[in-house]
């Protein structure tokens, strides 16, 4: 069979492994940015490239092994990263396996690459466990390049001397060099939209809660790469091999903002900027840049709470960000500096009645179980949670992702971590949260379900929806609540 294409790029699916008995319907279904940067760079350099987006499609490992087969080609990048990088990479993991199993099984010559975040943080094991030819650690722009270049060639090495790669040469495993990072982003060309299954992407439902029924048209940009924090539940910096942050200029963010209204409709936009809201003038000049074009846009982005002012806050509103993320994680602040989350409490109070007076909602977001967690401070935290009343809340679990600090903790301490990828998900049936220095993870995943629960049938928190959003609005709130998510370690927990 002849070559059909150079390079395949494959984001893989498990959603309903993933997010249970919520992907069906409230998951939102991103695009994968990654894969559409990747192969725009590639594509820049003169091979053919394709992607198949297992995930939005549905496609289970099997038919997804079928559609990789049927393009043939040269090269196939698994991409194990998701917009959430944290929560949506790890507990990839599970499909990506049983497609590597089936496509080595019928076409046993393909050479297969994985990149992202996984491989980034445990590029070793990755390679010992799975049955692929090589892992990218790092973002993979130019050593998936360079591997290219030396596969298309006439001659096959016996060593690959290319930064970033990991490979198995007579049984060792053999290590590159990092490979530099993109340092000037706007050499990096849009994501390539057009090999993307565009209709297929949904908004999450609380994003639209303005208009439910308009989740569909939903496109992610970026405006940075990188984040210069070290929070140490995060293992962001395995992906980009250190603290830092790369920058796009504000006329190439709008650029491709102009590209993904104009060519494809879309409105409905995240920001996927670890954190947007860092150098104040930078995002005002981005935010005048999008004011100029009167686009009614509905995106959201992250910030933190001590990098806001009245002044940026009310230019993104103007903008078309209606709803921002704070990652507030904890009520106690002798809880938060224990995984270097270092922010001042009367700073959260000051933050959050800036972002209501700019008219901007807020997604709250909160970790239970952090290692200096008890039910005691876990109860402050929903408590908080209730007080400020937030037009919703993502409750996590602690968990110690590969490549955090605090997964090395964990392991140093013999702390029980999953014994499978996917108890890396915060949704799955097999869930397994960290224990805290006093709690059992079934203890610290009952609390969070329990709390799930108690803040969004909260009589007053319905009201505020019902007022705010209107009753289809409280009855979509309802009907997630119906939809129960079944785990593995609370019964456990609970039985013994």
């Amino acid at each position: 069979m002849d070559q059909e294409i150079d390079l395949l790029l494959v984001n893989p699916g498990n959603r309903t492994q993933t997010y249970g008995e919520l992907a069906s319907s409230l998951a939102g279904i991103e695009p994968p940015l990654w894969c559409g940067l990747i192969a725009g760079f590639i594509r820049q350099h003169g091979f053919s490239v394709k992607i198949i987006d297992a995930d939005a499609e549905n496609w289970s490992p099997e038919y997804t092994t079928e559609k990789i087969i049927e393009c043939n080609p040269l090269l196939v990048d698994i991409m194990i990263l998701g917009t959430n990088p944290s929560a949506s990479s790890t507990p990839k993991m599970p499909a990506v396996r049983e497609t590597v199993v089936a496509l080595k099984e019928k076409a046993p010559d393909t050479k297969i690459l994985l990149g992202g975040l996984h491989p980034s943080a445990l590029p070793e094991r990755t390679l010992r466990e799975e049955n692929v030819d090589f892992v990218c650690q790092g973002e993979g722009f130019y050593t998936t390049l360079h591997l290219l270049q030396t596969l298309s060639s006439s001659k096959r090495p016996d060593e690959y001397k290319i930064d970033g790669l990991w490979y198995i040469k007579d049984g060792k495993v053999i290590s590159n060099p990092p490979a530099p990072v993109i340092k000037d982003l706007d050499e990096l060309p849009f994501a390539a939209w057009d090999l993307l299954p565009i209709d297929k992407y949904r908004a999450h439902n609380w994003h639209c809660f303005g208009d439910i029924n308009s989740r569909g048209s939903y496109g992610v940009i970026y405006t940075s790469l990188g984040c210069p924090f070290r929070c140490s539940y995060c293992p962001i910096h395995a992906f980009y091999g250190k603290a830092g942050i790369q920058f796009r200029s504000p006329e190439r963010v709008v650029e491709e903002i102009d590209l993904l209204v104009k060519n494809y409709n879309i409105r409905n936009i995240k920001i996927m900027d670890e954190l947007f809201v860092l150098k104040e003038d930078r995002v005002i000049e981005i935010c005048d840049l999008i004011i100029k074009r009167g686009y009614k846009l509905n995106m959201w982005c992250y910030a933190r709470v001590d990098t806001v002012s009245e002044r940026v806050l009310d230019k993104i509103k103007q903008a078309g960000i209606n709803w921002v993320a704070y990652g507030f994680e904890s009520a106690s602040e002798r809880v938060r500096r224990g995984v270097s989350k270092r922010i001042q409490q009367e700073r959260i109070k000051e933050a959050i009645e800036m972002t209501y007076d700019a008219g901007i909602n807020i997604i709250g977001n909160f970790i239970f179980g952090l290692p200096d967690d008890d039910l005691k401070t876990m109860q402050e935290t929903l408590d908080m949670a209730k007080e400020f009343n937030f037009e919703y809340v993502n409750f996590y679990t602690a968990m110690a992702y590969p490549g955090s600090q605090l997964y090395d903790y964990a392991l140093k301490q013999r702390w029980p971590v999953p014994e499978t990828w996917l108890g890396y998900s915060q949704y799955a049936y097999e869930t397994l949260p960290l224990p805290t220095k006093c709690l059992s993870g079934g203890e610290v995943l009952r609390f969070r379900d329990k709390a799930f629960v108690e803040y969004f049938s909260n009589p007053k928190y319905l009201e505020k929806i019902r007022e705010k959003f209107g009753p289809e609005v409280e009855s979509s709130i309802l009907d997630m609540l119906k939809k129960e998510l079944k785990r593995k370690y609370i019964a456990t927990d609970e039985q013994g």
